[in-house]
C-alpha cells in the first residue's frame, strides 16, 4: 500500500521543537533548559491523596464533566481569588490538561473558515488546534518595551476582521514571561465586546506572576464573563505536568460547546488524580506561594548567568521562562544557535521564532526555563558561564 501522507492542514505540525531539542540534549548530555517541565514533585499531601485513590480502586472512568469534588474545588478557588462564580455542575469542565481544553474550545466554538486571533509569539498548540478545526489564524503581536514586552494594540485592532470568531489571550505569557497589564486587558475586553467575540483566556501560569505583578483574569472585567472561556490546569500550579489535569470555566452555553468536542477527544482522563488536585486546590495554596517565590529567585539567578555569559536578557515577570537575545554574542539565527548549543555548551534551549508566524522578528531570541531543581539550575548556570569563551554561531 502506498504511504498515506498526513493531511495538509497538519503537515506543519508533524514534529515539535521540544522533541528535537530534547533529543539533542540527550545525545550530548546537556542540561535541558528548553522544555518547560519541572524535575521535582508537587506537594506531598496531594501525592498521598493520589496514591490512596489508586489503592481505593478509583481507577475507572470518572464522570464526563469531572469528579464533583474537583469541580467544586475549582469553583471555590475561582470565587476566592477572583470573585467570579461558576456553577460546578454546569460551568466547569475537567479536561486532559490545558492543551485539550484549548483544542476542545476551538473545535466546539469556531466554524471552519472562521478566524482566531492570536498574540505572537504564541504557544505552539494554538496553531495546531486552529488547523484541526479548519479555521484560520491571524496574529497580533507583542513588541519590545524597555527590557520586556508589551501588547501592540494597533496590531490587535488590525487583526480583527468581520470573519473573526475568537481571541486567544495568554497571560502570564509563554514564551516571553510578560504579564499583561490591566490597561492592555481592558483594551482587549473593549475590542471583544465591540466585535462580539468569544475570548479564550489561557491562564495556565496564573499563580506564577513575580515581583508584585498581578495576574488579572479577563473574565473579571466588565462585560467579559459571558463571552470568556477560562482555561487553567494543575500542571504548572502543582508541578504535575504528567497528570494532565486541566479545566475550562465558562457560562453553560459556551461550556456545553466545549464539552461537545472534548467528549470525543479523550472522553475522560486522570481518574485517581482528580481528587488529589481537588485536595491541593483546597489545602496547598501555601505550597503554591512558596513555589512562586522559589521560581522567582531561580529566574534571577539564571538571568544573571545569561547576562554574565553575554546574552541580552529580557525581563521575565511570570511563567517558567526567560528570553535572551543572542546578537550580543555575534549570533544571528536563534534556531541554528539552539541546535548547536547542546554540543557547544551542554545546555538545551528553544528558539522563540518557532512560536511566531513572523519568524524574522523573533529570530534573535532564545527561551530558557528555570523550573528545575537547584542542582539542575546550578549546573546550567556553570555551563552557560562558558558562553563568552565559546565560538558564536553566525
Amino acid at each position: 500500500m502506498a504511504t498515506i501522507p498526513t493531511v495538509a492542514r497538519l503537515q506543519p505540525f508533524a514534529s515539535t521543537i521540544f522533541a528535537e531539542m530534547t533529543e539533542l540534549a540527550v545525545r550530548h548530555g546537556a542540561v535541558n533548559l528548553g522544555q518547560g517541565f519541572p524535575d521535582s514533585d508537587g506537594p506531598a499531601g496531594m501525592l498521598d491523596v493520589a496514591r490512596q485513590a489508586i489503592a481505593d480502586g478509583f481507577n475507572q472512568y470518572p464522570p464526563g464533566r469531572g469528579v464533583p469534588a474537583l469541580r467544586q474545588a475549582i469553583a471555590t478557588d475561582r470565587a476566592r481569588r477572583y470573585g467570579t462564580h461558576y456553577d460546578p455542575d454546569s460551568q466547569i469542565l475537567v479536561t486532559v490538561g490545558a492543551t485539550e481544553a484549548i483544542a476542545a474550545t476551538i473545535l466546539g466554538l469556531v466554524e471552519p473558515g472562521q478566524d482566531v486571533v492570536l498574540i505572537e509569539p504564541y504557544y505552539d498548540s494554538y496553531a495546531a488546534a486552529i488547523a484541526l478545526a479548519g479555521a484560520r489564524r491571524r496574529t497580533a503581536r507583542l513588541v519590545p518595551d524597555g527590557d520586556g514586552f508589551t501588547l501592540d494594540l494597533d496590531s490587535l485592532r488590525a487583526a480583527i476582521t468581520p470573519n473573526t470568531r475568537m481571541l486567544l489571550v495568554n497571560s502570564p505569557h509563554n514564551p516571553t514571561g510578560a504579564v499583561l497589564s490591566r490597561a492592555d486587558l481592558t483594551a482587549i475586553a473593549d475590542l471583544a465586546i465591540e466585535h462580539d467575540l468569544y475570548v479564550m483566556a489561557d491562564e495556565a501560569y496564573e499563580h506564577l506572576a513575580f515581583d508584585g505583578h498581578e495576574h488579572i483574569s479577563l473574565s473579571t472585567l466588565p462585560g467579559m464573563f459571558d463571552r470568556t472561556i477560562v482555561i487553567s490546569s494543575a500542571a504548572k500550579t502543582f508541578s504535575v505536568t504528567g497528570w494532565k489535569i486541566g479545566w475550562a470555566c465558562a457560562p453553560a452555553p459556551l461550556l456545553d460547546a466545549v464539552l461537545a468536542a472534548k467528549q470525543f477527544l479523550t472522553f475522560v482522563g486522570g481518574g485517581p488524580f482528580q481528587p488529589a488536585v481537588a485536595y491541593a486546590l483546597d489545602n496547598e495554596q501555601q505550597w503554591v506561594a512558596a513555589l512562586r517565590d522559589t521560581l522567582a529567585e531561580k529566574r534571577l539567578r539564571l538571568s544573571a548567568a545569561l547576562t554574565e555569559a553575554g546574552f541580552g536578557v529580557k525581563r521575565s515577570d511570570g511563567t517558567y521562562f526567560v528570553c535572551a537575545d543572542i546578537t550580543p554574542l555575534g549570533a544571528t539565527d536563534a534556531y541554528d544557535f539552539c541546535r548547536e548549543l547542546p554540543a557547544r555548551l551542554g545546555v538545551a534551549a528553544v528558539p522563540v521564532s518557532v512560536f511566531a508566524d513572523d519568524k524574522a522578528s523573533w529570530n534573535r531570541l532564545v527561551r530558557f526555563t528555570f523550573c528545575k531543581k537547584e542542582a539542575t539550575i546550578a549546573e546550567g548556570v556553570r555551563r552557560l558561564r562558558a558562553a563568552h569563551t565559546a565560538p558564536a554561531s553566525s
